[in-house]
């Protein structure tokens, strides 16, 4: 193992997108143990501090494959089609009409019911795209395409946290 191994290398799983999270938590827990500073305490100060470089290093990892859109993104990255989101937001007209659609659902909407409803529709357009980029990623081999799934996605993630925040209200 090295520290600037790519993250699937690094916890020992194949670089595909459908990730086996049990699998994933495991290799993770197992890699925790492994490189946790208390480990090395008698060891003295330098090596925990290698140990510390491990332990974040492991975490930063396990953190990116664990959120799908996280992982997607870096798996576009690995293959040569960095997301590049700052830069570029093109999206198709389609999409675009879908969000503005949504937007204004959401504006509209005067209960929580109106609400939830909408979140559902919201969240069967993620997985389908979360569907859509796994094909592509990991049948397809089509890294430009995912990416084009992936900042789509982002849109969609956004949107979703603002109609968690809609729905917070409705607790109050």
């Amino acid at each position: 193992m090295k520290l600037d191994d790519d993250d699937f290398s690094l916890l020992g799983l194949p670089a595909r997108f459908e990730m086996d999270m049990p699998a994933l938590d495991a290799r993770w827990r197992e890699m925790q143990g492994q490189v946790h500073p208390d480990r090395f305490a008698a060891e003295g100060a330098a090596a925990q501090r290698v140990a510390m470089q491990w332990a974040v290093r492991v975490n930063e990892a396990y953190r990116r494959l664990k959120d799908p859109l996280s992982r997607a993104a870096y798996l576009c990255e690995l293959r040569g089609t960095p997301i590049d989101a700052e830069r570029n937001t093109a999206m198709p007209g389609a999409f675009l009409m879908q969000q503005m659609a949504w937007r204004e659902a959401l504006d509209e909407a005067h209960g929580e019911a109106d609400v939830q409803a909408i979140d559902d529709a919201v969240a069967g357009q993620e997985r389908a795209l979360l569907a859509d980029i796994a094909s592509k990623l990991d049948t397809q081999d089509d890294p430009a395409a995912a990416a084009e799934l992936v900042r789509a996605l982002m849109f969609v993630r956004r949107f979703r946290a603002d109609i968690g925040r809609r729905l917070d209200t409705f607790d109050l």
